[in-house]
């Protein structure tokens, strides 16, 4: 039975009954969690219009309100969208369930046996911006982890997270899980927001996904423990054993590929050994591209007769995440001082190196710290589907339990199975404090 209070507001009312949902959830096997994720995927499908119609709702609100145009690209679903959703959540469908996985198990001398396994975290809230795509792969993952979840995404999503919601709830209730496993947090002021922070003890974790101003507002104001994503001033250095067409290539995709997303370039380093020759073809490249170079000295020179669009970068461009067609460039004396520069304006979210020796790219991953270093790879891999995860659920740039993408494993906790035979613990085995 729900233990609702009469002095519970919509907000607590629902992350009760979040509880009593995750209560149910946490000793499913995986054949029925995946029967509700496949049933999930073919509703996304089939409800595809009644969804887009919702979305055009919002999409044509913040044109009116004057939305930047890399929100308005975060915002749109499209049927080719929601069709590459569902196949996410078919994929997540597929993975290895990890409740129940023994972390660590050993049987001590005295013969009680001591296991560590993967458990739900209960319930786990998501506070989010203009990405309703967040809403199916934030849902699909904690259902399969055990989880229920609750929704707080942004008042300008608020029509299509509605439409999703209600055809998550129809698909997990229709395959025999609670409805109130996925619920849209009610309301759309802050105050809603504010009340989910602060019900500790009925939400288990809070992970917020936006930009740096929610992120802090949560990780700040949050009584509830948050796993803290971040923002994404991501790096591309080119090092003077880099193979340049390659170079270019990983440049282009990773700053041009898509833009308003965390994991694109912000920031171009160059070795001064190869600038010469290097920045004439990057400049072009990116001058195709449509993209805007926010340049140092050395850049704004190479840039010189190229009709490139280059101006003169500032300290707000080193620490910029843009999410738009700008990237911020610089040439630097050695590998050690591009690490230098990563290290003082670095978000700590994903950084890549560009060269064919090994031990540059050693060294290089070696001293960065960021939750990603890429060798000869875009940036934009960091990303839970391309690591195999099927979706994910943030990228969290903080150290504490989860780091980087964060699939299946991170939405769990872990508890010691300790099983004995009649065990009881004497005097000979006390220990300090225990």
């Amino acid at each position: 039975m729900s233990d609702l209070t009469a002095t519970d507001s919509p907000v607590l009312a629902a992350a009760r009954r979040a509880r009593e949902a995750a209560a149910g959830l946490a000793p499913l096997p995986r054949g029925v969690k995946d029967a509700a994720l496949l049933a999930i995927a073919d509703a996304l499908v089939a409800r595809g219009t009644e969804i887009t119609a919702a979305n055009a709702e919002d999409v044509a609100r913040a044109r009116e309100a004057g939305t930047a145009e890399s929100v308005i690209d975060r915002l749109t679903l499209t049927e080719e969208r929601i069709a590459a959703i569902a196949d996410d959540v078919r994929r997540v469908a597929g993975l290895p369930d990890p409740v129940g996985e023994v972390v660590r198990g050993y049987t001590l001398p005295n013969g009680l046996d001591v296991r560590q396994v993967r458990v739900p975290l209960g319930v786990v809230g998501i506070i989010y911006e203009a990405r309703p795509n967040v809403t199916v792969d934030a849902a699909a993952l904690c259902l399969k982890s055990g989880n229920a979840v609750l929704l707080r995404g942004s008042a300008s999503a608020y029509r299509s997270n509605t439409a999703l919601v209600e055809v998550l709830r129809a698909a997990v209730e229709g395959a025999g899980l609670p409805a109130d496993a996925v619920q849209l947090v009610p309301g759309e002021s802050r105050d809603s927001v504010q009340e989910l922070m602060r019900a500790r003890g009925l939400v288990d974790v809070l992970i917020p996904r936006g930009g740096a101003s929610l992120i802090r507002t949560v990780v700040e104001g949050s009584t509830v423990p948050v796993i803290e994503t971040g923002t994404g001033n991501c790096h591309v250095y080119v090092d003077a054993g880099a193979d340049l067409a390659m170079a270019v290539g990983i440049l282009l995709n990773s700053k041009a590929q898509r833009v308003s997303v965390c994991n694109s370039a912000e920031t171009l380093l160059v070795h001064q050994d190869i600038a010469d020759t290097f920045l004439p073809l990057a400049l072009a490249a990116l001058a195709g591209a449509g993209v805007t170079v926010h340049g140092d000295d050395a850049v704004l020179k190479a840039a010189e007769g190229t009709g490139a669009t280059v101006v003169p970068a500032t300290d707000e461009d080193w620490e910029a995440e843009y999410l738009s067609y700008d990237i911020a460039a610089a040439v630097v004396p050695s590998l050690d001082a591009a690490v230098a520069h990563i290290r003082r304006w670095t978000s700590g979210h994903t950084e890549a190196i560009v060269t064919t020796s090994q031990a540059a790219a050693r060294r290089f991953t070696q001293l960065v710290d960021s939750t990603t270093v890429a060798v000869n790879a875009s940036t934009r891999f960091t990303d839970g589907g391309e690591f195999g995860f099927g979706a994910e659920i943030g990228i969290s740039t903080q150290k504490l339990h989860a780091r980087g993408p964060m699939g299946l494993p991170e939405l769990t906790s872990t508890k010691y199975i300790v099983t004995g035979d009649g065990h009881v613990r004497g005097e000979a085995t006390q220990t300090v404090g225990g």
